[in-house]
């Protein structure tokens, strides 16, 4: 039996391929920029067609550099960002409007239109989500009004609406399959996670023609063929999620109470809440983990609109650091902030504050600030957020949490791990493998044909490599924390 797998993972500012044996070694691996646009303030933009043709380059130089055959890969599983919008015409193929990126604030008059409606207060209970510009339902709604002829289209079925996974999908296996899996679908605000199907009440409220929306099917399950003009084999598509379950799935937490961390362009905090939905009373999301074999698993989630896009601000903008990694040594070298908090509240604040019309700050500068104390707290920016989500997520649920296993590109910066190891006075445990979210959608995509007997055979794969505990006393950390609650209160709309 062919035993790699191949992983498409179509992030926020990379597409990426990476085959993996199937032990959860990385075979090898490529990825190319995904450029954004920023039309108006607020307003970030991608284009879908540059998604399409990097992952189809990734895969092709994936093969080449491993000297692997296309008829050795036993299945293909795909993660991606979630939650942004693309719509596209069914006969063409052709998206009719720039991919609206997760990150986009456009709607948040909207979203306030909205507030008053009846459905705003079944929102949450239906879906798990808040009403806010972060998800797909306002963005697919914004199209729909403003892009000509969008709407008369859409009510005569001429139109195609995905999250990045369905849009893909649809172009990998040539207008085949319109398909997404339940974890991208619980991110549109339009997807009921107790009946695990879309809302019609909501789709009603929101006037969006129910014909434009993909089937939902498990996160392990065939979404169609790779075509074999692609690669030169027809290869079955069998695993798919959202970057962040998917990353859940790659850090074998399978068991309510485990937690996982993705710190990429956003930082992202999951709690397996098990078969049950917990609903947040501090402003978490109540989403779903995964649903393997028709089993349905929830997770209670936290989301940073910005942890690396904060390094890459001081990078490309500010321009006080050639490189992310060497943020590591400046920390490393410099003992404080020297009072200096920076909010980075670049795109509004996510969870727990979920306030759109935030924006960014840095507090406490004085004349002896130096370009280090900066880069530190910007670095610190990432923990003290980290602890918002931990304490809502500690409310919440009332498990015992001991351990955060860590990932994403910024779980690279050993001072970083401890750092957060002092203030959220945890275990911090980083993986071996920190491409959790490929890696888990590699996972997927094996548990279907075989490869994989069941969670609990991909679990004994899992190994750390780097883990931290506490060496700031609780008190000092406590401290820390307090002020960054009084900074926080200063940029709040």
């Amino acid at each position: 039996m062919s035993t790699y797998l191949l992983a498409i993972d179509q992030g926020t500012t990379n597409s990426r391929a990476i085959l993996f044996t199937s032990t959860n070694q990385l075979v090898s691996q490529h990825e190319i920029p995904l450029g954004q646009s920023f039309p108006q303030p607020g307003w970030v933009e991608q284009n879908p067609e540059e998604m399409l043709s990097n992952t189809i380059a990734c895969c092709r130089e994936v093969l080449k550099k491993s000297r692997i055959h296309a008829s050795q890969i036993a299945a293909i599983g795909i993660s991606n960002q979630r939650e942004t919008t693309i719509v596209w015409n069914k006969i063409t193929g052709k998206p009719i409007y720039p991919a609206i990126v997760w990150q986009d604030r456009r709607t948040s008059d909207l979203c306030k239109q909205l507030s008053s409606h009846p459905i705003c207060s079944k929102l949450q209970q239906k879906t798990g989500l808040l009403l806010d510009p972060y998800f797909s339902a306002t963005k697919l709604v914004w199209v729909l009004e403003n892009v000509a002829y969008a709407r008369e289209q859409a009510e005569k079925s001429e139109l195609l609406f995905g999250t990045v996974d369905t849009y893909l999908l649809w172009h990998l296996t040539k207008q085949k399959s319109h398909f997404t899996d339940i974890t991208n679908a619980s991110r549109t605000l339009f997807f009921n996670i107790h009946t695990q199907d879309w809302d019609q009440d909501i789709l009603q409220a929101l006037q969006i023609p129910a014909c434009l929306l993909p089937c939902v099917l498990d996160n392990t399950a065939h979404f169609g063929n790779l075509d074999e003009t692609i690669l030169g084999q027809s290869i079955p598509i069998t695993g798919m999620a959202g970057d962040q379950q998917a990353a859940t799935v790659g850090q074998a937490c399978f068991h309510a109470g485990m937690v996982k961390a993705t710190y990429g362009t956003g930082g992202f905090m999951l709690l397996n809440t098990g078969a049950h939905a917990v609903l947040s009373n501090n402003k978490l999301l109540s989403t779903i983990a995964y649903r393997i074999h028709g089993q349905v698993t929830y997770g209670l989630e936290g989301s940073i609109f910005c942890a690396g896009t904060t390094i890459k601000w001081l990078r490309d903008t500010l321009k006080i650091i050639n490189t992310a990694a060497e943020t590591e040594t400046i920390a490393q070298c410099t003992p404080d902030t020297n009072g200096i908090y920076l909010i980075p509240a670049f795109t509004g604040l996510g969870a727990p504050y979920w306030d759109p019309d935030a924006r960014g700050a840095l507090l406490g500068l004085t004349r002896n600030s130096q370009r280090e104390h900066i880069v530190r707290a910007a670095l610190e920016s990432v923990a003290y957020q980290s602890r918002d989500l931990l304490q809502a997520i500690s409310l919440d649920s009332n498990l015992p949490i001991e351990t955060v296993r860590v990932d994403g590109g910024m779980a690279n910066n050993n001072w970083l791990l401890q750092f957060l190891a002092d203030i959220l006075q945890l275990r911090i445990q980083r993986p071996a493998c920190i491409e959790t979210s490929a890696l888990g959608a590699a996972y997927l995509a094996g548990l279907h044909v075989g490869i994989y007997a069941s969670l609990e055979e991909i679990s004994q794969l899992w190994l750390s490599n780097k883990e931290c505990i506490p060496h700031l006393p609780a008190t000092q950390a406590d401290l820390l924390y307090q002020q960054w609650q009084h900074a926080v209160k200063r940029v709040l709309s």
